[in-house]
């Protein structure tokens, strides 16, 4: 059974940069209305941890789901 991925964006550090939308191999995150970050397709992560890397606000983080 392949592994899943919780993505979890901390909406009072995201400044809306962008950097994690445009790494996303998977296209998992995009904006909200508020443009912050938060993940629109979480099934479709495979928990390459490219967003978690790259955000410059330490917004993102990624784990295992059970």
């Amino acid at each position: 059974m392949a592994k899943r991925f919780s993505v979890t964006v901390k909406k009072e550090w995201c400044k809306s940069c962008g950097l994690c939308i445009s790494i996303c191999p998977k296209k998992v995150l995009a904006f909200d209305d508020r443009m912050k970050a938060h993940p629109e397709r979480m099934d479709d992560c495979i928990g390459c941890r490219q967003c978690e890397l790259f955000c410059p606000d330490l917004a993102i983080t990624v784990e295992e789901r059970e």
